[in-house]
């Protein structure tokens, strides 16, 4: 099996600020962070994860843990709760080293912290991140590739289109709250892209997606496959495709981004 996360060969806690906030539709919104520190982040691309640090409402800072070893969780659970960060996990959705910035979206839910903080965040505002890794890594000798997600993936999955190979065609599936949320985008003629749109609020998220692929006709012969989301999603399109579509377990990389019921991922 693919290993899940391929971590960077170095990293550190970085501080950075809120630059800009736009919104792209009535569920996402993308949010630019920038500083001198993001020099030493090593752009690699794709599905590039970091933990986000923000404020609590109330607090006047951000208070970033100090280690950036496997000892910062630990470190960060000590701090009393007047000053410790939210932290919740996200990807890179653009990179711009020569002005000091990324870009991150997100994937707006309720009342959630993190939902929370992106609608009332404001340039000059704190924010940190410390980069995670990645999960996408097609093999070499494969010439397609599946890509699948709900919105906490979108992106995740978009990220990791901007930076495939021309040469690698693909079928991507795109599930989004509402129609409201597609969005225009351009990509190579070999590249087939499925925009889903859930509307019934009912309705478990992933179900869309999960049924779209299930009926489709994929890529002939061995392809990879990236799929991330509500864990439903990502576990049940892996065994479908292991058990009736005769993919190999390695050929695909799967990733529970959250727990419809359990938790939001915001």
């Amino acid at each position: 099996m693919i290993p899940r996360l391929k971590a960077p060969v170095s990293r550190k806690m970085t501080t950075l600020e809120v630059r800009e906030r736009v919104s792209l539709s009535p569920n996402f919104a993308s949010v630019t962070l920038g500083g001198p520190e993001l020099k030493d982040l090593v752009v690699t691309g794709a599905d590039q994860t970091v933990r986000l640090f923000f404020p609590r409402e109330g607090q006047r800072g951000l208070r970033m843990p100090t280690f950036s070893n496997e000892t910062w969780m630990p470190e960060l659970m000590l701090l009393p709760k007047s000053v410790r960060p939210w932290v919740r996990t996200l990807t890179i959705r653009r990179a711009r080293p020569a002005d000091d910035e990324v870009d991150i979206e997100f994937a707006l839910h309720g009342k959630s912290p993190m939902s929370e903080w992106v609608r009332r965040v404001r340039p000059g505002d704190p924010a940190g991140i410390f980069d995670m890794g990645t999960t996408y890594r097609p093999p070499d000798d494969v010439g397609a590739q599946l890509i699948v997600a709900d919105e906490s993936a979108l992106p995740a999955a978009l990220a990791i289109l901007d930076d495939a190979p021309e040469s690698l065609a693909a079928q991507v599936f795109l599930e989004v709250p509402a129609a409201a949320d597609i969005r225009r985008y351009d990509t190579a003629d070999d590249v087939r892209v499925h925009w889903l749109s859930r509307d019934d609020p009912g309705l478990r998220p992933g179900t869309s997606a999960l049924e779209a692929v299930q009926r489709a006709s994929l890529p002939q012969g061995r392809f990879y496959t990236w799929v991330a989301g509500e864990s439903r999603l990502a576990t049940s399109l892996r065994r479908h495709l292991v058990s009736e579509r005769g993919a190999a377990k390695a050929d695909i990389s799967f990733a529970g981004y959250w727990r419809h019921g359990w938790s939001s991922p915001g």
